[in-house]
């Protein structure tokens, strides 16, 4: 495992594991299949793992698997403030403890401002006492260290991050989302600052990897390097010397150990020409198919009528990196003939998913566009039919 130092020059290694994406059994988490595939990267050498308050149950399942491993101050533990949930001073305090028992923890490593997107959010925090609260906590110890994760344009990130004396900060960023989001401008704006940048969706919720066009898939086939989809997505973050950690959503072992592999070879700088030539390349094929750049994060979730949205737009996408036909029968397998289907047509456009998203995206009216692409008027009969053969049948039982 390769590390970059930190801002206080404390070693991080450069991939990282995202608790977001852990497998779900039974309604929870399947905690003894996190714990393998987490001990399998704390034993390749990853030190670093990034949770939040309102990943369900992520925070608890990394505590657990910590305590009972005895590993808590082997690793550092990221986490968030929501601070879409902070009302007044007295909230900082409570969502706060609520982490850290949840953690099975007195400190938290590298602790965030959640989800910001513009500076008018950093502003009411403030306002509410924020950075006198943050100063407390330092002083404590129960903080090591403080920065945002971020979801806005590029100007207002700088703004942010020309606002306070950050020790980190977390972005989204891959090789479609240079010049969107925070994008390379703000990546390298934070470096000059001397402030670590964690990248999220280095792997744009596995589009870089599942979801590629076929097109862009024999691009990456026919090239020399013989490299897999994912280990040019996260070689190409580690070649910028600007990058310090890249998380991971790894939810098998099989995964993590790819990702360490790469992790343990990857060097800052190494691409020729022709790789960027080949990046270039995957990019224009990959954005002239892709209809919505949903990540799958499911921040938009829960749907107050049910409309499973991120399920709808990757097949959706789908049908134009793969074939009409493709999507169309993820969708029907996957949503059409299930008891509460979650259809688009469900939405009552109250816009709560828009308020969340991390992508800005028009949910509401690619909703539509979607259903109007998933569900032509022979496919509805269809599934009409299919509905009333499958749900009867699940009544005879």
């Amino acid at each position: 495992m390769k590390y970059r130092t930190d801002k206080h020059e404390d070693k991080l290694s450069i991939l990282g594991y995202g608790c977001m994406r852990f497998t779900k059994k039974g309604g929870g988490i399947d905690i003894d299949k996190a714990e393998k595939e987490i001990m399998t990267a704390f034993k390749a050498g990853v030190n670093y793992y990034d949770t939040a308050y309102i990943y369900p149950g992520s925070e608890a399942a990394l505590g657990e698997i910590l305590q009972r491993n005895g590993i808590r101050k082997e690793v550092k533990i990221a986490t968030k403030l929501p601070q879409y949930l902070i009302g007044n001073n007295q909230a900082l305090d409570k969502r706060f403890s609520e982490e850290l028992s949840r953690l099975k923890t007195d400190y938290i490593d590298y602790y965030l401002m959640h989800h910001l997107t513009d500076i008018k959010q950093w502003n009411r925090l403030k306002t509410l006492g924020v950075i006198e609260w943050i100063e407390k906590k330092k002083a404590q110890g129960a903080i090591r260290n403080i920065g945002f994760s971020y979801h806005g344009n590029t100007e207002n990130f700088l703004k942010i991050l020309n606002d306070y004396d950050w020790d980190f900060c977390q972005i989204q960023y891959n090789y479609i989302d240079v010049d969107t989001q925070a994008g390379v401008k703000g990546l390298k704006a934070a470096y000059e600052k001397g402030i670590p940048v964690i990248i999220m969706e280095p792997l744009r919720g596995g589009k870089l990897v599942n979801m590629m066009p076929e097109s862009a898939r024999k691009i990456i086939e026919k090239n020399v390097r013989n490299w897999s989809p994912a280990q040019w997505g996260l070689r190409w973050l580690y070649n910028q010397k600007e990058v310090t950690v890249v998380l991971s959503g790894m939810n098998s072992v099989e995964m993590v150990l790819e990702n360490v592999k790469t992790a343990s070879e990857a060097e800052a700088d190494e691409f020729t020409q022709s790789d960027f030539d080949l990046i270039d390349a995957v990019r224009k094929e990959i954005s002239e198919k892709e209809k919505i750049g949903c990540t799958g994060c499911r921040y938009c979730m829960p749907c107050p009528k049910g409309v499973e949205i991120p399920g709808i737009f990757r097949s959706w996408n789908t049908m134009y990196t793969e074939s009409k036909m493709s999507g169309r029968a993820q969708y029907f397998q996957a949503f059409a003939l299930a008891e509460n289907p979650g259809f688009a047509s469900q939405c009552i456009q109250c816009g709560k998913c828009e308020q969340h998203c991390p992508q800005s995206l028009p949910i509401r009216q690619k909703l539509k566009e979607a259903d109007k692409d998933l569900r032509p008027l022979f496919f509805r009969i269809g599934i009409f039919f299919g509905r009333k053969f499958m749900l009867r049948g699940k009544k005879a039982k």
